[in-house]
């Protein structure tokens, strides 16, 4: 029967290399190891990994060939235009980016000990809440708990809160992990809307047919979300829009310029009278609001008081 060695840190599993698991056990690899490989995979260069860090380019490239030693991997392939990840350093770049989370995490509830509310507490939200409905409570937050230090994360993308990606996440679908706690907050209404200008320029369309006389406002990659929606409105689909972004705010400035018809929060528009809804009857979407965080967070003051923060404010 032959023997197996697993070397901790070193290219997976070994057969009779017990000296492999000596170098890899007697020597731990630093976390700045991984915050600099790290940088390398987003800025793909030295040098835009060194801005990103706010250290000397040189350190950088130091620790990433100390990284690939130490690993017994190349991570990057060299050339004039940059530095290429291999197959390997995607491999590890979850893994690196779950240290980042959980290291920056650590760091929120160190500076949160002592009495009162204080510290810093991450809290993630899509474009258009976070940029159009969170800033008043976020505000009214910290004029109550002016110890607190709010980071707003304003990302279509779902954070991990299981890896501690965010704190606190403002989310449009239930929480399927049961490590999480959360409180549906309501239902957000959809609609179609235009600009008042568009609407006297083009006319505005009396049944879902005439949508496709007009210029659309609409996505530009699928998400789950919008081919569940695309199953209630079939015309909504990527190939019948005149202008594309997949951000929710772009699409709703474009909307605020009388570029064409495109979907709003049905309350958010009602604070502009220059946008008017469109085929009320016909097209109607709903979206549940969810306030979400690890369970392990709640006996937290400063989490406790955003998460119960964010529901008073939604509600």
């Amino acid at each position: 029967m032959k023997k197996f060695w697993v070397a901790a840190g070193c290219n997976g599993i070994t057969e009779h290399a017990p000296a492999a698991i000596h170098f890899c056990m007697s020597k731990e690899i630093s976390w700045e190891l991984y915050r600099s490989f790290l940088a390398v995979l987003h800025e793909g260069s030295l040098s835009g990994a060194a801005r990103s860090i706010g250290v000397a380019q040189p350190t950088v490239g130091r620790h990433v060939s100390a990284l690939e030693k130490s690993l017994g991997l190349t991570l990057f392939t060299r050339s004039q235009i940059g530095f290429t990840p291999t197959e390997a350093a995607l491999a590890l770049r979850a893994h690196a980016e779950a240290m980042h989370s959980t290291a920056a995490a650590l760091k929120r509830a160190a500076d949160s000990q002592g009495d009162g509310v204080k510290g810093t507490v991450r809290i993630s939200a899509s474009e258009v809440m976070g940029i159009e409905v969170l800033p008043p409570i976020v505000a009214r937050l910290h004029q109550q708990h002016p110890e607190l230090r709010i980071e707003l994360v304003v990302t279509n993308r779902v954070q991990d809160l299981l890896r501690r990606e965010a704190d606190i996440a403002v989310r449009m679908t239930a929480p399927k992990q049961d490590l999480l706690i959360a409180r549906r907050v309501g239902a957000v209404e959809l609609g179609l809307h235009a600009h008042r200008d568009y609407l006297d320029r083009r006319g505005t369309p009396k049944s879902p047919t005439e949508l496709a006389r007009h210029s659309l406002i609409g996505f530009d990659q699928e998400t789950p979300f919008l081919r569940s929606a695309g199953k209630a409105f079939p015309m909504w689909r990527r190939e019948a829009f005149a202008l594309r972004a997949d951000s929710d705010a772009a699409q709703l400035a474009l909307l605020r310029a009388g570029a064409g018809i495109g979907v709003c929060q049905v309350k958010l528009a009602k604070r502009d009278p220059a946008l008017v809804r469109v085929l009320p009857k016909q097209v109607a979407l709903k979206l549940d609001t969810w306030i979400t965080m690890h369970q392990d967070l709640r006996s937290s003051p400063r989490c406790r008081v955003s998460f119960d923060a964010l529901v008073e404010g939604l509600q």
